[in-house]
């Protein structure tokens, strides 16, 4: 949720509102979905080639490090799938177009902040190698945020406005003063902490004459909160006289804010307040307004969820997700995370929403590329669908799921079909009983590639090497040499980690392990001082990770045939944007390589997997410009000749007959 500048208003009055905390030995109650947006646009990290989530990793890394370093025992509590009522459908477009927007800034090399497209995945994995105990709520997580550390009268770290709402026993960190980079000392103790800063309620309610915080979540909802369009309180408003001497707050919100305070301090409680505006609107919308506030006040009482039975025995988290009609393995997986939000969206609402990317605006959404994927996906979701009324008119009538995505820089609303399944795979609550063989093939048709083509790959490398087979087979994919060439030498990345940490770091396989590794780090940190993004090669790539992230999110729903790969070192913009911009256009991938021979082979590997799968035009070496034609004519063996020839040796290319 969050309240319009509600937090902007209580920062600018951080010591009237604002106790210095020295955290250690306690639990805490963390909003993943907070922790992970702050992260990412907090830590100088690179946003506009689409994500450098090995360095997020390692930002995330370090903030969970500095907790355990001070016995902070964190607990990370995930958003789930959209609010069953769609109440909130209306802000979550409207985020959409804003999402729009900044990805079109950043595109242009302007400031912007969008989360890159697979960063939620990037950072699960994050707290799984952490050991960070986390949870999935089936929708929204702020009430059982709230009920989880009251139970363990712990606090809560977030960055969203509603948590100064919320009745917390032991307070509300906003991450904007949680200081994890300091972690101090305690003076004449062994022990460290965290600086850091919680907010009082009962201060901000003493602050503005009315110690009663019973009557917070109604200042909240006719402030206005992303579920509930505020009704007309100017009449409130304007009752109101002007507050002698009084200092004029910064902003309208801000006057706005402070206004309702004064006014809520008269009254003797939220009935009493609630009637008052009622009274104030027109008569004709006085039912439907005191309706409609009661109902957004209640979002502010305790959850019946019990997350604390979660962490303690496994138990399920939402109480009223079983009269759905779901399958038990269905919401067991959502509440351990293995199932997207995605997944219960059209599951339940039979609408998705896509995430913007930065990618070229003119051109139809890289999200069209992995269309087929979704559709398969929603046939496993909806063949067996529990709602049968909701069906269309038919029998044999395909079930189908509106998807919500841009549409240049604006949004669209589409319907997209599900594909027909066999009967077998037509039974969600059976879907897990399938045998391996079974649910492997149905991934392997679906991304159209087959099972000899992934044998000889790693297993820790077949989904995205699958992934790349269907991707370079879509007809809107427009990829070259040097995208596969730039993909194929950043997923070298995580086994060029294993090399160098590996026994052998200080004879000569590990060296050259080292070198390769550092000077593709030098790729990635020049990328970074450079201009504006190249937005085909942008493109290319942006289509390629919604690839994988509709694949990833087929793997899970079919209780991953395949290992879900590293995200955190598969993919880097930086890099791979780099590596098309100022190396791979002058020189092949294989002279990059040279230092390297267990890196090249791997290379080699994944390249000869792929290359059936791609239009021949993709391999056919272009020239970059005219006056580069004509000097390669004058020297009678041009760059070009000299790539192809590198192409054709690795067609040639036979697995395990080259030593390391």
């Amino acid at each position: 949720m969050g309240v319009r500048g509600l937090m902007s208003f209580v920062d600018d009055h951080r010591k009237e509102f604002f106790t210095d905390l020295k955290l250690r030995d306690t639990n805490l109650i963390i909003d993943a979905y907070s922790l992970f947006h702050w992260l990412c646009f907090n830590s100088g990290l690179e946003l506009r080639y689409g994500g450098d989530y090995d360095s997020f990793a390692d930002v995330a890394q370090e903030f969970f490090a500095s907790l355990f370093a001070c016995n902070i025992r964190p607990y990370v509590i995930l958003d789930g799938g959209c609010d069953i009522s769609d109440k909130k459908l209306a802000t979550l477009k409207d985020r959409l177009r804003k999402k729009i927007e900044l990805a079109h800034a950043l595109s242009l090399g302007r400031a912007g902040s969008v989360c890159p497209l697979l960063l939620r995945e990037v950072f699960l994995q994050v707290l799984i190698r952490a050991q960070v105990p986390f949870v999935q709520c089936f929708s929204e997580a702020d009430r059982d945020i709230t009920t989880l550390a009251n139970h363990w009268n712990c606090p809560v770290l977030s960055s969203d406005s509603d948590f100064c709402i919320f009745d917390l026993k032991a307070g509300f960190c906003p991450l904007s003063g949680f200081q994890w980079r300091h972690v101090t000392a305690a003076t004449g103790s062994p022990h460290r902490y965290v600086p850091a800063a919680c907010f009082s309620a009962d201060a901000l309610c003493r602050h503005f004459g009315h110690p009663n915080r019973a009557l917070l979540p109604l200042f909240a909802v006719l402030c206005g909160n992303d579920y509930v369009s505020t009704p007309d309180v100017g009449a409130v408003l304007r009752q109101l006289p002007p507050r002698v001497g009084a200092a004029a707050p910064k902003g309208r919100r801000h006057q706005r804010l402070v206004a309702l305070l004064h006014w809520l301090s008269r009254c003797a409680g939220p009935a009493q307040a609630l009637e008052h505006v009622v009274q104030c609107l027109p008569p004709r919308d006085r039912e439907q307004a005191r309706a409609l506030l009661g109902r957004a006040v209640q979002d502010y009482e305790p959850s019946p969820a019990k997350l604390q039975d979660f962490f303690q025995h496994g138990a399920g988290v939402c109480p009223d997700a079983p009269k759905l009609g779901l399958p038990g393995w269905v919401l067991a997986a959502l509440a351990r995370g293995q199932l997207s939000p995605f997944i219960s969206d059209a599951l339940v609402l039979r609408r998705t929403i896509l995430q913007p990317q930065v990618e070229s605006m003119q051109r139809p959404s890289a999200h069209r590329t992995s269309q087929p994927i979704r559709q398969a996906i929603y046939a496993l979701l909806l063949s067996a669908d529990p709602r049968p009324q909701s069906r269309p008119s038919g029998a044999s009538s395909p079930v189908a799921v509106s998807e919500v995505e841009r549409n240049q820089k604006d949004i669209k609303t589409s319907v997209v079909h599900a594909v027909r399944l066999p009967k077998e795979q037509s039974d969600l609550g059976k879907l897990a009983e399938l045998p391996s063989d079974k649910r492997e093939l149905l991934l392997l048709e679906t991304l159209k590639v087959k099972w000899t083509t992934l044998d000889p790959v790693p297993d820790s490398l077949r989904l995205p090497v699958a992934v790349s087979c269907y991707w370079l087979q879509h007809p809107e994919v427009q990829a070259k040499l040097l995208h596969v060439e730039a993909l194929l030498l950043g997923m070298l990345v995580g086994p060029l980690h294993a090399m160098i940490d590996g026994p052998d770091t200080e004879d000569e396989r590990g060296k050259g392990a080292e070198t390769l590794y550092r000077d593709l780090c030098a790729v990635k940190a020049r990328t970074r001082l450079s201009g504006r993004v190249d937005l085909d090669a942008a493109h290319v790539f942006c289509q390629w990770q919604s690839c994988l992230q509709m694949a990833l999110y087929l793997n899970q729903l079919l209780s991953s045939p395949f290992p879900e790969p590293d995200l955190t070192c598969l993919y880097n913009g930086s890099l791979v944007h780099g590596l098309c911009h100022e190396l791979l256009p002058t020189a092949s991938a294989a002279s990059l390589l040279s230092t390297c021979p267990e890196a090249k082979q791997l290379y080699e590997l994944l390249f000869h997997a792929m290359q059936p799968y791609a239009p021949p035009e993709v391999f056919q070496p272009k020239s970059r410009s005219h006056s580069k034609k004509k000097r390669q004519k004058k020297q009678g063996t041009s760059r070009s000749k000299t790539r192809a020839g590198t192409a054709s040796a690795i067609i040639t290319f036979t697995c395990g007959k080259q030593d390391p």
